[in-house]
């Protein structure tokens, strides 16, 4: 008998892939957790059916919401990471020696004992003495800041479920307190290719553009995540991607990576025009 992961992107799409194994499932106070071993995607671990990593493709996901802001601001030094339970965010920024500081605020504590489990490959510097892990809601955590954060990483699920509260106009205006007066805010944005995921995407936009002078979306193609067509997007008080990413500094840093480049960085900001469109009218 054959066992396939099949996940819903609409109502009329569906992805899937052939499983080897199913590893892990429980259900924690938040959500469904599920682990599972594929040929082409090694693990891969799913919430609430929804697909959050794999093995193979992780690294793409991961380099994109680390290492963009992290070259257009080589001095940053205390970071604060919302979401992320599967730790490969953190994993990124570890590797930067003037990190002094990493915040991680994941709401559920299952998740990361899970991922320590089956996905050491991205939660392996989980326990690194500059990463301190609260267990709590990102966005009541956030209101008691203020001015503390160089950079902020929302690494969240899809704005429903828990991680709804982390796409609401109350958070982006927290988050732009809890910065610095140089700090830069980075956000996975959903994707612009379906019609759902579309509006997520240009009401985050739109919410984020009421607080902060620089705000600005990239791109990544995820193969794993609904059309493969990703965004993120960039937010700031001060620091513009393109104009301000040092990319000697960053490359003599020797980091190696699967993606990300400083050839991508500047790329990855020239948007396709229905993509442009569709944040125009976001603003409207």
């Amino acid at each position: 008998m054959e066992l396939w992961y099949t996940e819903q992107h609409t109502d009329s799409v569906r992805f899937s892939i052939k499983v080897d194994k199913a590893l892990y499932s429980g259900q924690s106070e938040f959500q469904r957790i599920d682990v599972f071993s594929s040929l082409e995607f090694g693990v891969f671990f799913t919430l609430d059916g929804l697909m959050m990593v794999t093995e193979k493709d992780e690294f793409i996901y991961h380099d994109m919401i680390v290492h963009v802001p992290m070259a257009t601001n080589p001095k940053i030094k205390n970071v604060l990471v919302i979401g992320a339970g599967d730790g490969g965010t953190v994993r990124e920024l570890t590797r930067y020696k003037a990190i002094e500081h990493i915040d991680m605020v994941e709401i559920d504590k299952m998740v990361v004992d899970v991922c320590r489990e089956y996905l050491p490959q991205t939660a392996c510097k989980l326990d690194d003495p500059r990463v301190q892990l609260y267990f709590e809601d990102g966005l009541k955590f956030i209101r008691s800041k203020e001015n503390a954060y160089d950079l902020i990483v929302v690494d969240s699920t899809d704005p429903f479920g828990p991680g709804e509260g982390l796409f609401t106009r109350e958070f982006y205006g927290n988050c732009y307190k809890a910065l610095k007066e140089d700090g830069i805010l980075v956000n996975q944005h959903e994707s612009p290719y379906y019609k759902e995921y579309a509006k997520s995407m240009q009401r985050a936009h739109k919410r984020i553009r009421e607080f902060f002078p620089v705000c600005r979306v990239y791109q990544a193609h995820i193969p794993t995540y609904p059309s493969g067509h990703w965004l993120f997007g960039f937010a700031s008080k001060t620091y513009d991607p393109l104009t301000d990413i040092d990319e000697q500094a960053w490359n003599d840093l020797g980091l190696k990576t699967g993606y990300y480049n400083t050839e991508i960085h500047k790329g990855c900001f020239a948007l396709p025009n229905y993509v442009k469109e569709l944040l125009i009218s976001a603003d409207e």
